[in-house]
């Protein structure tokens, strides 16, 4: 059950039975994989993502190894955060600023041939749309990368809606992100404390109420960012006030939560490993990401961690039910791939 709520990182272009990943999807049945084209640490080095070819057998591979149903998954926005490269081979796709300016007939057509590129290449879950409102010019993050689709909520829904659609006609998750919202900030969390306490407002928070009106979305990621309107003490990912109380109670999102990264700086350089699961999970998260790019965490000590803390009490096993029953009924949505 604890496996299920993992979603891991991997160095390898190619894999078979006695691949590191491979032992770790059998023994403790993984949620899900996340893939990257490059080493954070060394980009000219390949990771996961070469070619489509090898890309395709890669996927499948790794389905056929899992006995339960695996996210196989990547962030794929388009513009400059793409995993699938045209230097690899794969389509380009416009960035999310350049959707924004397009005809929704144009936006519908360029997200279909991604969708499909992706259902071809074996990808399952799509770490994309970003629903940020393009509210900081100095935001380098988000808006100095082009990936919101503006400050206008309505125009965001509009577009991230296309993008969401899709993807599911492709039977793809799609994953919203940045929870609550990661527009306004001046920081970078891959690198460091990022805090949106004086620039956040709660206008940020207006796709997310539309789109869960809609009853649509597969997942939502929660962010790395620091606020003190919502919580004066933790980074909204390990924040029980942000994640319960305001996403699932306030807003009523009832679908799967995912960390955003938590290997980045913005809280491993601030709290221990045994303090990140306990607060993440505790806090309503549902799936860990732990994407062995900015560091690399061992998966039994990680899964030894969180199992210590269980039968201490310090997380409790109806959280980790609830969270391994959120994540079955997301599955089930999906007719099979």
């Amino acid at each position: 059950m604890i496996g299920r709520m993992l979603l891991i990182g991997f160095p390898n272009e190619d894999i078979n039975e006695n691949s590191e990943i491979v032992r770790q999807i059998k023994s403790y049945e993984l949620g899900g994989v996340i893939l990257f084209d490059r080493f954070y640490s060394d980009r000219s080095k390949t990771k996961n993502i070469s070619s489509p070819k090898q890309l395709q057998r890669l996927t499948s591979k790794l389905k056929s190894f899992s006995t339960k149903p695996l996210l196989i998954s990547v962030d794929q926005e388009g513009g400059k955060v793409a995993r699938l490269k045209p230097a690899y081979g794969f389509s380009q796709t416009a960035s999310a600023k350049q959707i924004s300016a397009l005809h929704v007939e144009e936006a519908k057509a360029i997200y279909k041939a991604q969708a499909q590129m992706l259902k071809k290449s074996g990808i399952n879950c799509d770490f994309a749309p970003v629903v940020d409102l393009a509210v900081n010019p100095k935001n380098m993050v988000i808006y100095g990368l082009e990936r919101s689709y503006g400050s206008d909520s309505k125009e965001v829904v509009k577009y991230a809606k296309i993008f969401m659609d899709s993807l599911k006609n492709e039977n793809i998750f799609s994953v919203l992100k940045h929870f609550p919202g990661h527009g306004s900030s001046l920081g970078d969390s891959h690198k460091g404390f990022v805090n949106i306490s004086n620039t956040w407002s709660e206008i940020e928070l207006e796709p997310y109420k539309e789109l869960i009106k809609s009853n649509d979305i597969s997942m939502i990621m929660t962010a790395h960012v620091f606020n003190s309107q919502l919580d004066a003490k933790y980074p909204a990912t390990l924040s029980y006030k942000v994640n319960t109380q305001l996403l699932r109670e306030k807003l009523g999102y009832r679908g799967v939560l995912i960390s955003d990264d938590l290997q980045m700086k913005a809280v491993s350089k601030h709290y221990s490993l045994k303090e990140i699961v306990a607060l993440a999970i505790n806090s309503g998260v549902d799936i860990l990401l732990f994407g062995n790019q900015l560091a690399t965490q061992d998966v039994d000590e990680l899964i030894e961690v969180i199992l210590s803390q269980v039968k201490s009490g310090a997380i409790s096993q109806k959280r980790i039910s609830e969270s391994n029953k959120r994540i079955e009924e997301l599955h089930k949505k999906r007719k099979k791939l």
